[in-house]
């Protein structure tokens, strides 16, 4: 049945919506689960409807806000159609839960939808909500009929208010701010209702510059929470310039927002309404996606970012083209981009970031020329770079050896910094016998240890945020002699286990697992298999995040069409299978519990999966027939947490850092900041000693400086490793 509406009234778009719903909800169509868990093939049968509505209605409401704005976005009506509509139907066909898409789905994904545009309720006002309020209990039918016209409207919407605000904050920074005034900021959006018209979110836009001012008179580290980069290198700019200059780059950025990431913010509301962990990709999404799994690309080999509005260089990859050509440096701002020789040169001096790193990269072996500015200077160069195959070793496994004790009781310990489970997939689909992966890599790392004679391994997980199942499988089994890994259940409550078979060990000696709250998903198949063998004494915070789901990634190109190149329509990853540890326990938001806890900042950043909206609940399933080791017997426990704890009830630095967590604790229990200066003041020191330890945190886990930091945390892990082998030597005796 197809429906052609030339324009929808709310009281027709009512009636339509009752029709359409009557006619979703008693159509049983068929369901995919089979082909989703094998091949995920898509197809269509048993669809009885194809509705269209909205179009006209979507196009006249987009022109009007864009007129009013300046601000266009290119919808690409027939293509997100049929986007939403295989992703509507993946969720509803192979989503774990196997749940409908209904009313409490639409209800959540506007709540979703609103927060991740306005988290903070500084932009919409109540009758933006109150009008939106029509899509609680609509956009269920709206999806499944392939109409995705609310996200664009929405957006729109709130395109308008980001110009009205840039507006009032130019207003308010004009005028004086009294300090001595005895008044508050609310500091989270949870906290906050939307504020009822306009004068009331002004007033609430002017608590939020006053707070702004005073941290920008204090330090020049200001408290962005728009994620802008600073003013830059003109140090003379006064704290009233730099917001508006922040606002009005964030309006600028928000303003590039193409079709693409408005349909990829959209849809991924709608999918995680379903669980935290389902999302669609846009085109753009998958690449990044892609890249990030395989660790490589093919392209320059620089890092780039906006600072405001500019496309500057911030880091040159060792071994890439632009390194190899020895011209591009970081601080250099890119102006121009031309393909080849002779190509044209495209101006990209106001260009989104994502449409400028998209025209530098292309296929190995190619040239691109780069017009650039460089640091310093005002002149234009135009350099010629080779396009090269750039491996992303800051992802990649890490080793480094070190030694613990002195004399006779020194200990070789060989440390393996693991920040994800990745694998080449596009290599796998080529049969290329060298893909890159996990297990092949620190296979290689630990034949290296064993030459050099290591007493113990540590793996180090502590910003590990998963990655590859199949990877996280392999890389057990060179801990084990064999036997059940992971059990996974699918929406039919099929349990499959998955094994290592290959009764090779690749090291056997004493091994430690380090963990953090953000060691996810793989991450915690692998510390759990391991803990539930007795195999690996696991280490870090009390527990891991609690990712206990699998998500497929499905592409929509091929669903849509049938060649064998078909276009990039981003993705839908959909959680289809939830996995238990061999013992049956799930990590479903309970995580791996650590052996030997060792008090750290981190596990107060983050809350884990239990925090996170419709996270799916924890089960437990029958356990699977293993044979344990004796490697962490109770007693070996029980005798490493007691020397432990010694340990670091004697020392200064864990008792100082357990002073700055109480009392961080506490300060996260207010709601609001206070905006009195010499309140203001007091409160400060402590807020920025916060921000340093996030920023040790953020240093230590970017990948790019040392395999690891051997600071008083890593001495303690260091010499929990040492008392464990020790153990180990006198339980073998």
């Amino acid at each position: 049945m197809l429906v052609r509406k030339t324009f929808i009234t709310n009281s027709q778009r009512e009636i339509l919506r009752v029709r359409t719903s009557l006619m979703v909800k008693s159509t049983h169509r068929q369901k995919l689960i089979p082909s989703l868990l094998t091949n995920f093939k898509w197809v269509t049968d048993g669809c009885k409807f194809l509705t269209i509505i909205g179009l006209v209605c979507l196009t006249t409401t987009t022109l009007s806000a864009q007129e009013q704005s300046g601000f266009k976005i290119r919808v690409k009506s027939g293509q997100d159609r049929q986007i939403s509509y295989y992703v509507g139907r993946g969720l509803e066909d192979g989503h774990l839960l196997q749940r409908p898409i209904d009313d409490e789905i639409s209800e959540r994904a506007l709540r979703i939808f609103l927060k991740r545009l306005d988290s903070r309720k500084y932009y919409f006002i109540q009758s933006d909500i109150d009008e939106f309020q029509e899509y609680a209990t609509t956009l269920d039918e709206l999806l499944l009929n392939r109409d995705v016209s609310p996200g664009t409207i929405m957006f729109l919407r709130y395109i308008e208010r980001i110009d009205d605000r840039v507006k009032d904050i130019k207003e308010l920074l004009s005028g004086e701010f009294d300090f001595s005034v005895d008044e508050e900021v609310v500091t989270s959006g949870e906290e906050e209702t939307y504020a009822a018209d306009s004068a009331a979110v002004r007033d609430r836009w002017r608590k939020r510059l006053k707070h702004e001012l005073l941290v920008l008179q204090q330090t020049d580290d200001a408290d962005n929470d728009e994620g802008e980069p600073e003013a830059g290198d003109d140090e003379k700019e006064s704290p009233t310039e730099i917001l508006i200059k922040r606002y009005v780059n964030f309006q600028r950025r928000m303003k590039q927002t193409d079709s693409d990431e408005v349909l990829e913010y959209y849809l991924t509301a709608i999918t995680s309404s379903f669980d935290p962990h389902s999302n669609y990709f846009s085109p753009s999404s998958l690449e990044d996606f892609r890249i990030r799994m395989g660790l490589n690309y093919q392209g320059i080999g620089a890092e780039l970012s906006d600072v405001d509005g500019k496309a500057i260089i911030q880091r040159i990859m060792s071994n890439g083209g632009a390194d190899k050509a020895g011209e591009l440096k970081a601080g250099d701002r890119i102006i121009g981009v031309g393909q080849g020789k002779d190509g044209d040169m495209v101006d990209v001096s106001n260009s989104k970031l994502q449409d400028i790193i998209e025209l530098i990269r292309g296929p190995e072996g190619t040239l691109v020329r780069l017009n650039v500015i460089p640091k310093g200077e005002t002149d234009v160069q135009t350099y010629s770079i080779t396009r090269t195959r750039i491996e992303l070793a800051d992802n990649a496994a890490k080793s480094v050896i070190m030694e613990v004790g002195e004399g006779d009781e020194k200990i070789k310990v060989g440390v393996i910094n693991l920040p994800s489970f990745y694998l080449d997939m596009s290599a796998v689909r080529r049969n290329d016998p060298n893909a890159r992966s996990t297990t092949r890599d620190v296979q290689r790392l630990l034949v290296d240890f064993k030459k050099n004679d290591v007493d113990a391994v540590i793996v180090d997980l502590r910003r590990n945020g998963g990655g590859s199942l199949p990877e996280a499988v392999s890389l057990t089994g060179l801990f084990i002699k064999q036997g059940p890994i992971v059990q996974v259940k699918d929406p039919v409550n099929g349990i499959v286990r998955q094994s290592d078979r290959n009764p090779s060990i690749a090291w056997n000696g004493p091994l430690v697992v380090l963990n953090s709250r953000f060691s996810a998903s793989a991450s915690e198949i692998f510390a759990g298999a391991l803990q539930d063998y007795r195999r690996a004494l696991i280490v870090g915070d009390s527990s891991t995040h609690g990712k206990g789901t699998v998500q497929s990634l499905q592409e929509l190109g091929p669903a849509v069409f049938k060649t064998n190149n078909p276009l990039n329509l981003g993705a839908l990853k959909i959680t289809i299978q939830q996995f238990y540890r061999p013992s049956g326990a799930s990590t479903q938001n309970r995580g791996v519990i650590s052996d030997v806890v060792v008090p750290s900042f981190a596990e107060h950043f983050s809350e884990g999966e239990a925090a996170l909206d419709y996270a799916i609940p924890f089960d437990e399933i029958p356990a699977s027939t293993f044979s344990m080791r004796d490697d962490t017997s109770v007693q070996i426990i029980a005798e490493l947490q007691k020397r432990s704890g010694k340990r670091v009830a004697e020392s200064e630095e864990f008792s100082l850092l357990n002073k700055r967590i109480a009392s961080y604790k506490e300060r996260q229990k207010r709601k609001t900041i206070p905006l009195q200066k010499e309140k203001f003041n007091a409160l400060r020191k402590q807020i920025d000693d916060d921000r340093k330890e996030q920023q040790r945190l953020f240093i230590q886990n970017d990948g790019k400086g040392d395999v690891v930091t051997r600071d008083y945390y890593f001495e303690e892990i260091l010499a929990i490793t040492a008392d464990y082998v020790r153990q180990s030597s006198e339980t073998d005796e």
